[in-house]
């Protein structure tokens, strides 16, 4: 029996780096593409299927923020881990607020990259369970396992960082959701970076979640978030 293996989308122009990448994800079971710019893994996008995309941020003819908003546009749900030699807090933060799953700084591990592309398959693939998939949040139907939020007939598409971060709040509705928490569940971590990443999902959340005045995302000083649904 023929098992379907996960197709990875691997952009990255250092060649010695992107070679080797290639090579230890596919001794890992992953089927890899790699290319060496932009433009090309756009390409690669619109003819194949994949279910995970690895772009450094640097690359010639079209960057990797470029590349992802592109592609952000075609498919707002699937994963990507961004690769970088830069650490400055304005670039994280722009590559999240692109929807990045994950955000890796060069020199890194063959180890970690595995690990973190690892903890967000399975969070994509639904392995956490078979637990709630859909809530009624005041106006909003919000179903999980689709990655949307409708309101009537008018459906507004998550990343899967915002569905995983919605999907807490609900799970605990009109309490508090403990900001280490979720930050250890979804990004796995609870850095600068990673909470400075959750605030720019908490925005975009209340967002969407704006024309109804009944729900709102409440900051808890000191402790996290609330989803308060005022039901009268």
């Amino acid at each position: 029996m023929n098992e379907i293996k996960t197709r990875v989308l691997l952009a990255e122009d250092d060649e010695n780096l992107g070679s080797l990448l290639q090579e230890y994800l596919v001794a890992k079971g992953y089927e890899t593409d790699w290319v060496t710019n932009g433009e090309r893994a756009f390409r690669y996008f619109e003819q194949y299927h994949y279910d995970l995309c690895i772009f450094d941020v640097m690359m010639p003819i079209k960057d990797g923020f470029t590349l992802a908003s592109e592609i952000r546009m075609m498919n707002s749900t699937i994963p990507i881990i961004f690769l970088t030699a830069k650490s400055l807090k304005d670039d994280v933060l722009e590559g999240f607020s692109l929807g990045a799953d994950d955000y890796i700084t060069k020199p890194f591990s063959m180890e970690e990259l595995l690990f973190r592309l690892e903890a967000i398959l399975r969070r994509t693939k639904g392995t956490k369970g078979l637990d709630q998939r859909e809530w009624i949040v005041g106006k909003f139907t919000f179903d999980a396992k689709k990655q949307e939020l409708r309101d009537g007939n008018a459906v507004q598409k998550l990343t899967t960082k915002e569905s995983d971060l919605l999907k807490l709040l609900c799970n605990n509705m009109n309490q508090v959701l403990e900001r280490n928490f979720a930050l250890k569940a979804i990004w796995l971590d609870d850095n600068y970076f990673n909470a400075r990443s959750m605030d720019v999902y908490i925005t975009k959340l209340r967002k969407y979640l704006k024309s109804d005045t009944a729900v709102q995302i409440i900051n808890v000083h000191g402790k996290g978030y609330k989803l308060v649904v005022d039901d009268d």
